[in-house]
């Protein structure tokens, strides 16, 4: 059976994203012929006509004196400031926020990782990836990188 965009873009349940400059150029969307999301994200989010990108490049739980915190949380935290810093540095906000992937070093902090998350983003929902990876450094339990969008 062929699916045209037309009847699949019909078939989409939409929402919308948080932030009143990003509102209007994105469209979260969370079709009932796949899984609902379990939290805190869309499952796709429709990007019309950016004016500009940022692709943020992995941060890492290190600050500026070189240290890495040793709990889950603390460098969650420190890498979501790291996040916002990129961002604030390009005059943008969390708001801004398209996509998100974030690597985890162990899958026993996935629930600690999706808590901090939905923390930070509040009721933003930026389409999301979490993968269990080996992490370059054997002390950071995790990292993120980002994409957002103007």
């Amino acid at each position: 059976m062929t699916v045209t965009r037309r009847a699949l873009a019909l078939s989409l349940a939409t929402t919308t994203t948080a932030g009143a400059a990003m509102a209007t150029k994105t469209r979260a969307i969370n079709t009932p012929a796949a899984p609902a999301p379990s939290g805190g994200y869309a499952q796709a989010l429709e990007l019309k006509a950016p004016s500009r990108l940022l692709f943020i490049s992995g941060q890492i739980p290190v600050d500026k004196d070189g240290a890495v915190p040793k709990d889950f949380a603390a460098q969650c935290r420190l890498v979501w400031a790291h996040v916002g810093a990129q961002l604030h540095a390009a005059g943008m906000t969390l708001d801004h926020l398209v996509k998100v992937t974030t690597y985890l070093g162990d899958r026993k902090h996935a629930l600690e990782n999706s808590a901090i998350r939905r923390e930070v983003l509040g009721t933003r929902s930026p389409a999301l990836t979490v993968l269990i990876a080996g992490i370059y450094d054997s002390d950071w339990l995790l990292e993120i990188e980002a994409i957002a969008a103007d």
